[in-house]
């Protein structure tokens, strides 16, 4: 975030390789249009819904308030989101995690597979616009995948997004026409497991305080 006004605003991050660094599976035509356009709306949005949130504070008139958090939740999550995104991709990704994730991987979806089959079906079955997520639920202690419907509704609340996939049109379209599977199968190429990995981490240490809410008991 930057300061003006002394006010904090959202900035659009720049990415850490090329438009084209993730070609073939990424087209550069549509890194660029995705980064600079679409994400930078969001961050636009973000703003402008804040703005009009502090207006409301100074002037004590409240009548737009719900419609001003129903804008920052939908712009400032795509922001994060795709903030999240640029950094779970890279041009020398691909292939699998290995250490603590790959084992927590095994043990919450069975194998790898389990979690790429379980992950991009996610995908594919969001209605309309939205993205995929692989959380850490900090209350069971585990990985989970949820769908996320636009950018912020029907998500897994408390969980912590570690790796997503943006499932919205614009983000194959000009590639991959309809035939969205092809992308969701594409981009296994360029995940970023060190990233990824790294967010696992830092996840796994949140304790929200809730261990009473989970059973420790299995079931038999």
């Amino acid at each position: 975030m930057q300061k003006e006004n002394n006010v904090e605003k959202y900035v659009l991050p720049d990415l850490d390789y090329d438009y084209g660094a993730l070609e073939p599976h990424i087209s550069a035509k549509i890194m660029e249009l995705h980064h600079d356009k679409h994400h930078l709306a969001y961050v636009n949005g973000a703003n402008q819904a804040l703005e009009g949130l502090k207006e409301a504070q100074e002037t004590k008139n409240f009548a737009r308030v719900a419609a001003l958090e129903h804008a920052l939740a939908f712009n400032l999550s795509g922001h994060i989101l795709h903030s999240l995104f640029w950094k779970n991709l890279s041009p020398h990704g691909g292939g699998r995690p290995d250490g603590a994730l790959a084992q927590a991987i095994d043990r919450d979806f069975g194998s790898f597979e389990g979690l790429k089959g379980q992950f991009t079906n996610a995908a594919m079955t969001t209605m309309g616009s939205g993205w995929a997520a692989l959380v850490w639920d900090p209350a069971g202690k585990r990985l989970m995948t949820t769908e996320i419907h636009d950018h912020q509704s029907e998500t897994t609340t408390g969980g912590i997004p570690i790796m997503v996939l943006d499932a919205w049109e614009h983000a194959y379209y000009l590639q991959y026409h309809n035939d969205k599977a092809r992308f969701f199968e594409a981009i296994w190429n360029v995940w970023n497991w060190k990233d990824i990995a790294a967010r696992f981490e830092r996840a796994r240490t949140a304790d929200f305080g809730l261990a009473a809410t989970v059973s420790s008991k299995k079931g038999g």
